[in-house]
């Protein structure tokens, strides 16, 4: 009985263990690398409520961003300070930024962090919500005012130093990971997402009003990735990526609008065109270049059935070109068009548009081989006998013709008028 009574105990003193060990939270790694857009704001903050209904330790996010949409920073940051799982932002690995919107998400953060070799700040306002040079002094002066007190309030809030985080909104100041450690912006540096999670064991975060002690040692690390769906609007979203799919489509409409029926590149265009207005739909779009674009691709069209020597193609040229340079209305380089995109798309439209104005040149200088135009001064044979009237052979065709005197049959002809169903005709010996 004493040895059965103590095999229960230690079963049950071993499943318990094994229940607190499968109790214990895991660390979740989620990876923001480009641009914050509203696909990453919907990935983080999904991976935010999970751990949270999971009952997991630490969130872990690791970031290297040029910036992003403001909307999608707030998103972001409204989810870690609405979590009750501690957040920690890690700016790595070497090399990598928090730049603009990521700095305000590094300081909304319970615990920041960044590798060695990296850098932080450059969160002007008027790069992060994409005003561009259209904003005037007064609504810049605001834009700023509110994003300063946004940074401040959210430095506070953490304990951390809120006259920097003002100067890297209002001043554009960058500082390396080693400043920002002694200037009191970021908590601690570590080398890797596994130095990070060792050195966080036993510190003790203060989540609202109340407090928690960290245990990471020993925890199960676990990286999330995008899904699927995720990774191609995510790349869909890229401004470069935008920008092509949308020539793309104009290039298709051009090609089926000129020879209808090809049905491939009117279907290639259609969706290149709706994948590229979701795109937009994430990007600091000037409305303005989107129409001057579309305004680019009429001329084309209207090129097909108007003759203008080419002058409606230039202006199509012209007209696509001054929208693409308007298209995105923000300064922040990572909401841009890249030039390595934007020089070789205007090259391809103005090879295209010199083409049609060599080719509109050049048909201008030829004679007409078609219709009455092309009759006159064309050659021909005499098919019946011309005394003065008979006909001839010519194009393929037996016309009635009226020569200038007898010309006998099988003599060539040359055509000088066009009287309605009757051609005027005049021995090709007199030409010669």
């Amino acid at each position: 009985m004493n040895w059965t009574l103590k095999t229960l105990l230690v079963f049950l003193v071993f499943f318990f263990m094994s229940l607190q060990a499968f109790a214990q939270g895991r660390i979740v790694v989620v990876e923001i690398s480009g641009a914050i857009n509203p696909v990453v704001a919907e990935f983080v903050t999904d991976e935010i409520r999970e751990a949270n209904q999971a009952g997991e330790e630490l969130i872990v996010i690791r970031m290297d961003t040029p910036g992003g949409l403001d909307t999608s920073m707030r998103q972001i940051i409204k989810g870690i300070l609405n979590s009750t799982v501690p957040v920690a932002t890690f700016v790595g690995p070497s090399g990598s930024r928090a730049a603009s919107a990521g700095t305000f998400i590094t300081i909304a953060s319970h615990i920041a962090a960044m590798a060695p070799g990296t850098n932080i700040g450059a969160a002007h306002p008027v790069n992060l919500m994409g005003g561009g040079g259209d904003q005037s002094s007064t609504m810049e002066s605001k834009v700023v005012q509110d994003a300063s007190a946004y940074i401040r309030s959210l430095a506070e809030k953490r304990g951390r130093n809120a006259h920097w985080a003002e100067l890297a909104v209002a001043k554009s100041v960058s500082i390396s990971a080693e400043e920002a450690i002694k200037l009191n912006v970021i908590d601690l540096i570590a080398a890797n997402v596994e130095a990070l999670v060792l050195a966080l064991d036993g510190r003790e975060i203060k989540i609202d009003s109340t407090s928690v002690t960290l245990k990471t040692v020993d925890r199960e690390i676990v990286y999330h990735a995008m899904n699927k769906r995720q990774k191609i609007l995510d790349t869909i979203s890229n401004p470069n990526v935008a920008y092509i799919l949308m020539m793309l489509g104009l290039v298709g409409l051009y090609f089926e609008f000129s020879n209808p029926g090809l049905i491939l590149p009117g279907v290639v265009g259609s969706i290149s065109i709706i994948l590229a207005l979701y795109a937009m739909q994430t990007l600091p779009i000037n409305y303005a270049g989107l129409l001057l674009i579309v305004l680019g691709l009429v001329l084309f069209i209207v090129e097909l059935n108007v003759m203008s020597f080419g002058l409606l193609s230039a202006g199509g040229v012209i007209s696509i070109l001054l929208g693409s340079l308007m298209l995105i209305d923000s300064d922040d380089p990572a909401m841009q068009i890249s030039k390595t995109v934007l020089v070789p798309t205007m090259g391809v439209f103005i090879a295209i548009s010199l083409g049609i104005l060599y080719l509109a040149t050049k048909s201008q200088r030829h004679r007409a081989v078609s219709g009455v135009e092309g009759l006159i001064g064309a050659e021909g044979v005499v098919k019946e006998e011309l005394n003065p009237v008979g006909s001839v052979f010519i194009h393929g065709e037996v016309w009635n013709a009226e020569g200038d005197g007898k010309i006998s049959t099988g003599k060539k002809v040359v055509v000088s008028a066009v009287e309605g169903l009757k051609l005027k005709v005049k021995s090709a010996s007199e030409n010669e």
